[in-house]
């Protein structure tokens, strides 16, 4: 389960060793990457002194359905919490799409992607936003729990 820079890292990976782009990165990590599968977001370029500048706030997310983030909101639409300023570059998109990486959590208002997951792995489910911020000790957030439910399902698979 990767959240906010989890979600960045794993798409990161999925570049290079999925789809072979070898010098796929973050602008963040490397401001000159030859292929920025992660970038900064276009209203974050021009601020200098960031401060609490960021993306802040609830964002609205267009899940898709039949994913496993669908099965685990059973909503079709999503309000969560965001603090970040780097997003997935969607110029990448369709190229990792092809290759297996499901972008199933969208904010089509701004064109960002919210989640990503794979079909054919018991739990590979990262986040753009804080679940951590929603969630407490008597009402886990649901990708909390659907993370304790995958792994409880796997570890017993394998007794």
């Amino acid at each position: 389960m990767g959240i906010c820079l989890g979600l960045q890292c794993a798409v990161i990976d999925f570049a290079r060793h999925v789809c072979n782009l070898k010098d796929a990165n973050s602008t963040e990590f490397n401001p000159k990457s030859k292929q920025p599968v992660i970038e900064i977001m276009e209203s974050q370029k021009a601020i200098k002194i960031k401060g609490g500048t960021m993306r802040l706030g609830s964002y609205k997310c267009d899940i898709t359905p039949k994913t496993k983030v669908s099965k685990i909101y059973k909503k079709n639409i999503i309000h969560e919490r965001h603090r970040h300023r780097w997003e997935v570059n969607n110029k990448y998109v369709k190229q990792m799409q092809s290759k297996g990486l499901t972008f199933s959590g969208m904010n089509n208002d701004l064109g960002v992607v919210e989640t990503i997951e794979l079909s054919n792995h018991p739990w590979f489910v990262g986040c753009q936003f804080h679940p951590e911020l929603k969630s407490r000790l008597d009402k886990a957030h649901p990708l909390f729990y659907g993370f304790v439910k995958a792994s409880l399902k796997y570890s017993r698979s394998k007794k």
